[in-house]
């Protein structure tokens, strides 16, 4: 069977969007993304982006995985987020040995979710590591069908070695239900809890050692699983930012046709050219996020293709970019919002939605621009010191 063309999994996203928005505003309310919803994502195939086609996945690329994130996020942020947290995790389980991916991907409709952060505690075993830890926070717990986890790795005195990220069967999990949160409510970013869990060898992975490029998959033919690590990590999370500024933008444009600006003659908003300034000043915003990041892409793909890995700088650089993406669609949000007027804070509007969604998915660690703007900044100065491993 011939795999779908990037372009067709954007049309499918795009085709979703009436539906998606029906079921926006429920999904933020009961704090996780309709199943109407869920299904109708999984049914287009947009849970396969990064599966392997060996497994009956489309295998595809940076590019497409932010670009159809991104037209699901027109429609709904929460729903284009686990859209990108989803295939992002489905990409990390294809860079285990074989015998991991046999099993992860033995379900037809692998949903893989994950925490990197390495909040547990290891005993090493005979075969594996016995495990048990509390990841916070878990986007798409609800339908993950396998976890990919951060845990310290010990060798037999205990003694930390290395740092790993382990697979971990869903049914093996509990999830503790503790998304209390302003925005990006649907996404349902749970812990997951694992009490003494044996893992055997072959479903850890080493994170140093995938920070540098060294992935345990035997099947070194294939691009995809050849991306830089910490770059497509990073950039996966701008596409839905990407969505959510467009449909905001889109909004409040349609909006000013008929909206008047109060306490002043104009009958609307599109006649003054106040109003035309900030939505230009909003649009060139998200423009720059979106080119920054398919910069990016085009930079990831493109090395992957050769059966390179990025180099250093560069791999700092698109920590900066993805940073400096996601701060302009934070701006663009103010500027729409300010344009707009109040009435965008209504709870009937889904503008005051995408704009928590939007300030709440900024404030993810890993695309923080501070951060991303020191680690470039060292690198084009060749300063040594390492503020994060995560480049």
């Amino acid at each position: 069977m011939t795999a779908p063309t990037p372009a067709e999994l954007v049309a499918r996203a795009e085709a979703l969007q009436p539906l998606l928005r029906e079921h926006a505003a429920r999904s933020d309310t009961d704090r996780r993304v309709a199943a109407e919803s869920i299904e109708a994502v999984g049914a287009a195939g947009l849970f396969k982006i990064s599966v392997p086609r060996r497994y009956g996945g489309y295998e595809t690329s940076m590019r497409t995985m932010i670009d159809v994130s991104a037209a699901v996020a027109e429609a709904d942020g929460s729903a284009g987020w686990i859209v990108a947290l989803t295939n992002v995790c489905n990409w990390l389980a294809s860079l285990y040995p074989e015998r991991a991916q046999d099993e992860v991907f033995a379900d037809p409709e692998p949903r893989v979710t994950g925490v990197l952060t390495p909040t547990a505690t290891t005993r090493k075993v005979e075969g594996g590591w016995q495990v048990s830890g509390r990841w916070y926070y878990n986007s798409g717990s609800w339908w993950s069908t396998w976890a990919v986890l951060g845990v310290p790795l010990t060798d037999e005195s205990g003694e930390v070695v290395d740092q790993g990220l382990i697979l971990v069967p869903a049914s093996e999990l509990i999830i503790e239900d503790v998304w209390h949160v302003t925005g990006m409510r649907g996404t349902a970013s749970n812990c997951l809890v694992g009490e003494d869990l044996f893992v055997p060898e072959h479903r850890v992975l080493s994170v140093p050692a995938a920070i540098e490029g060294a992935y345990p998959t035997e099947h070194t033919e294939e691009a995809l699983y050849r991306s830089s690590f910490v770059p497509l990590l990073t950039l996966v999370l701008a596409g839905p930012q990407l969505g959510m500024g467009r449909a905001a933008l889109k909004l409040v444009i349609e909006k000013a046709a008929k909206k008047p600006i109060s306490y002043t003659f104009f009958e609307t908003q599109a006649e003054s050219v106040a109003f035309q300034l900030q939505i230009a000043d909003a649009a060139v915003k998200i423009d720059t996020a979106t080119l920054f990041c398919h910069r990016a892409a085009a930079d990831i793909d493109a090395a992957a293709a050769r059966g390179e890995y990025l180099d250093y700088a560069t791999r700092a650089r698109v920590r900066a970019d993805v940073g400096h993406a996601v701060q302009n669609v934070v701006e663009a949000l103010t500027v729409l919002m300010n344009a707009h007027g109040a009435g965008g804070f209504a709870e009937v509007s889904p503008l005051q939605r995408i704009w928590r969604d939007v300030n709440v998915a900024a404030r993810h660690a890993v695309v923080s621009p501070a951060v991303g703007f020191e680690v470039y900044g060292k690198a084009l100065l060749g300063v040594e010191e390492r503020i994060t491993p995560l480049v």
